[in-house]
């Protein structure tokens, strides 16, 4: 069953949540730990983060530097299957723009769709633009070229633009929006204007970027009804584990701490005062979405699955 027929078919409010893949060399037993902790809540879909290859720079014995590409966690594709066979839970691998070549994009829906995994997430990435020399005739350079692709794989046509047998189970996704404003849009309208055709062209649902400010989400969900966008729009929740996150959130996700929430975590001594601060914090958030009829709320878990297994409990 499609995330968006099980998100639709939720008697209450939908209970889903994000994983990281582990670092490489550590065991799926970190990700299946997660998992055991937070499936009491029935969660409708788990959500596999993806990560592109990084660069280090190594010495070399002449003095000069080398670079360096490195995988440190291994793909969502794996992971996916390996959720999915062993949870029964529908897991959502994330297709991502930067790091991932046309080519090694369509290599992962071949497998995806092998290995009976039909649900993806599809989003752009980390990153501002393409790194320096990188072909955007062979990488992405938005979310809606990668939509397209995918699109294109269903009707079974290739990035070559070959021919083949088109999917039995089409794959359907979601898509990434921001209630906070994309921070490379000029403006909201410019926002809304994009989101519009990622949905016009198949996005299934949409889910947000964290934010910590209910009525930036009711806001920005007004304006998207009122532009026509009528696919749930999915809260992403993450509570605050950390004081640093009080500076490092806002700076690397945009996302706005409303000031009575950021007074009570400049209070705290540490960082176990931080976490109950922002366990309450969420759980009062949370509560709030669901008495607004919200369709689902889906918890980003990095470093806070205590955390979102505390707030889970007093929501569901």
């Amino acid at each position: 069953m499609k995330v968006i027929d099980l998100i639709n078919g939720s008697k209450s409010t939908a209970f889903s949540f994000e994983i990281l893949p582990p670092l490489k060399g550590n065991s799926i037993q970190k990700v299946y730990n997660v998992i055991d902790k937070l499936k009491e809540f029935n969660p409708k879909y788990i959500n596999i983060t993806s990560h592109h290859s990084e660069y280090i720079y190594k010495t070399l014995p002449d003095g000069s530097f080398q670079k360096v590409n490195i995988r440190k966690r291994p793909g969502s594709v794996a992971i996916a299957s390996a959720i999915q066979n062993k949870y029964g839970i529908p897991a959502v691998p994330h297709i991502i723009c930067k790091g991932f070549t046309k080519d090694e994009t369509e290599y992962a829906l071949i497998d995806l769709n092998f290995l009976g995994v039909y649900d993806l997430l599809l989003l752009r990435g980390d990153v501002k633009t393409l790194e320096a020399g990188q072909n955007t005739d062979l990488y992405h350079e938005h979310a809606t070229g990668l939509q397209q692709q995918v699109n294109n794989f269903n009707k079974g046509i290739a990035i070559d633009g070959s021919t083949f047998e088109a999917n039995e189970t089409p794959f359907s996704y979601g898509m990434a929006c921001y209630p906070e404003k994309h921070e490379e849009a000029p403006n909201m309208e410019s926002d809304i204007f994009y989101l519009k055709e990622k949905v016009k062209n198949g996005a299934d649902y949409l889910v947000t970027q964290m934010f910590f400010d209910n009525e930036k989400y009711y806001s920005f969900v007004d304006r998207c009804r009122a532009e026509g966008i009528t696919v749930p729009i999915i809260p992403g929740i993450k509570p605050v584990v950390f004081k640093t996150q009080l500076t490092v959130l806002p700076k690397i996700f945009r996302s706005d701490i409303p000031e009575p929430f950021a007074a009570e975590l400049r209070k705290c001594k540490n960082d176990d005062e931080v976490k109950a601060v922002g366990v309450e914090w969420c759980i009062q958030q949370c509560k709030d979405l669901i008495a607004h009829g919200v369709p689902s709320l889906h918890f980003y878990t990095m470093m806070a699955t205590d955390s979102v297994y505390k707030v889970a409990k007093e929501v569901y």
